[in-house]
């Protein structure tokens, strides 16, 4: 193995899937080893995530410019880290931490520090000669994750599409990844089909799922999804399942939660009946967000209700924060976390997230967020840490089938060893 030791690190400012602004941080080892990493950004963000530093320049990208955290990247964190062990991460991490000085990054920007946490990993990974995945796990790495297939997107993720946000086809019956890649895609393409045929517009959201308009409840998604699985050629329930995240944060307004299609208000008590009434009528297998950010009375009654049945994940609820998955799991809200790296900061608090919900028998989600690059780290990562699920968008825009095309990369790379979990992944669905 090379020299790992930083020899330097410098941040420009790219574009993300949305055309907005993002931080790029390139590292060279003085072995000579080089790795960039270019950081994502969500749009539906919880309150409780890490701090995505802007510039706040109005006559510059509308305000988005992120020349500040490319600022603290070369002048602040460059001269502190030059000479530190890439290979190091936990060192590193902790290092970054301290210097920003702030419990939510937001001295120096959690796109900063990020930035810098996973291209010091990248560059790592090429000192050893090896992929990323084998430079972060700790045991063999085997398991392809379980898409969770984003293909009708809604809330602030599409324009006069539904209320909820994220309508996810899961190819649990499929026996390789490979295979859940083409049964995704050729359901993708089925949907577009059945949109076209209503008069349904087929223009693509933030994540490249379908955005139509004239939708005239939230349910109606279920229903188009349920007919595009079966003109595919494949069952529902038992090939493909459905999962959803509501982005309810989102909808919540004084207490209640606001279906603006439907021209209703839920309470927690309503949405819980709500989603109670849609799983004994179609096959979820998961429900990511459905109470908001700050409603763990609500999340505690929706786990009770049914976290039997099913996967109950806490995006907005936990922002990948150890202390928040902490009161979680002794409230009993959720049983599942998503797993963002810029919703914390570091690559080494992600891992530690994923170890504590492994702990507290929680699955673990790996996901994108809504504004991509054509960055793979997630999709590495999800196999070096075996959670067995990720969330990267729909069966379109290069910024979610990059992912999608390097883990059938790595599937190959493992051969007869690589694992495809299928329905393992939510045992609980089988008990419903």
């Amino acid at each position: 193995m090379s020299d790992t030791r930083i020899a330097s690190v410098s941040a420009r400012e790219i574009l993300d899937s949305r055309g907005d602004p993002t931080v790029a941080v390139d590292i060279t080892l003085a072995g000579g080893a080089r790795a960039t990493a270019m950081v994502p950004s969500g749009a539906s963000t919880g309150a409780h995530e890490a701090v995505e530093l802007r510039d706040g320049d109005k006559k510059r990208y509308r305000g988005k410019g992120v020349r500040k955290a490319v600022d603290n990247v070369q002048q602040t964190i460059a001269p502190a880290v030059k000479g530190r062990d890439a290979a190091d991460q936990r060192g590193l991490d902790e290092a970054l931490i301290a210097l920003d000085g702030t419990p939510n990054k937001a001295r120096l920007g959690a796109n900063a520090v990020l930035g810098v946490s996973l291209a010091a990993a990248r560059a790592a990974a090429v000192a050893k000669g090896v992929p990323l995945y084998r430079h972060l796990a700790t045991d063999g790495a085997r398991t392809l994750p379980v898409p969770l297939m984003n293909i009708l997107n809604g809330g602030k993720h599409a324009t006069d599409s539904a209320d909820m946000q994220e309508f996810m086809m899961v190819p649990i019956g499929a026996p390789t990844f490979s295979e859940a890649v083409r049964m995704g895609s050729e359901i993708f393409h089925e949907l577009k089909d059945v949109l076209h045929a209503r008069g349904m517009s087929t223009g693509v959201g933030d994540e490249g799922g379908f955005a139509p308009s004239g939708l005239a409840t939230n349910e109606q998604p279920l229903e188009l999804m349920l007919v595009a699985i079966e003109r595919a050629g494949y069952r529902a329930g038992e090939d493909a399942a459905i999962a959803l995240d509501p982005a309810a944060t989102e909808l919540y307004r004084e207490g209640d939660y606001a279906l603006a299609r439907e021209q209703r208000s839920l309470d927690s008590k309503g949405m819980v009946a709500l989603y109670a009434d849609w799983a004994r009528r179609y096959p979820i297998v998961s429900i990511e967000d459905g109470l908001a950010e700050d409603d763990w009375d609500g999340w505690t009654r929706l786990t009770a209700a049914l976290g039997d049945r099913m996967q109950l994940v806490g995006d907005d609820l936990f922002v990948t924060s150890v202390a928040r998955l902490e009161r979680g799991i002794k409230e009993k809200s959720a049983n599942a976390i998503l797993i963002k790296v810029n919703q914390i900061g570091t690559l080494t608090e992600t891992i530690d997230a994923v170890a504590l919900a492994k702990r507290a028998g929680f699955a673990s989600v790996i996901s994108h967020r809504s504004g991509e690059t054509e960055d793979t780290t997630i999709a590495d990562l999800v196999v070096a840490l075996d959670t067995g699920q990720i969330k990267t968008g729909s069966l379109s825009r290069t910024d979610r089938v990059a992912k999608y095309n390097r883990l059938m990369e790595i599937e190959r790379e493992l051969g007869s060893a690589a694992r495809y979990p299928g329905r393992e992944a939510f045992p609980r669905s089988r008990r419903a």
